[in-house]
């Protein structure tokens, strides 16, 4: 693998940054980013795509539906799970005529999602 990406945004080398100016002279040019990839963190990421998010949402604006057709999805993926509930005392705070808080202590449900084992 390379140690060097070109931002995949195609509309990169037109924005007007000091960082894209290449050429001498009359000859001057935009250019699109070249990323470099050798830390692993850009190399197991988008970024090693695109120089910045501004280049990453451009290119998934522009590209959306080819985006979304790559993995359609055509229904709702769904995991089994077990609920567990509990009930616990907590506290609302109501605000009185003059200007103070009152704690009220009320019955608060929590519940609590446990993973069902699948195998």
């Amino acid at each position: 693998m390379s140690d060097y990406n070109w931002c995949h945004n195609p509309d990169c080398h037109k924005i007007e940054t000091q960082s894209r100016i290449r050429g001498s002279g009359d000859n001057k040019v935009l250019r699109t980013v070249k990323i470099r990839v050798g830390s692993h963190w850009i190399r197991n990421s988008i970024y090693s795509y695109f120089c910045n998010q501004n280049c990453l949402h451009s290119f998934l604006n522009k590209f959306r539906q080819e985006v979304a057709n790559i993995r359609p999805v055509k229904e709702p993926s769904e995991t089994p799970i077990q609920v567990e509930k509990t009930k616990e005392e907590s506290y609302r705070y109501r605000h009185n005529d003059n200007g103070d808080y009152q704690r009220v202590p009320y019955q608060a449900t929590r519940m609590t999602i446990i993973a069902k084992n699948n195998s």
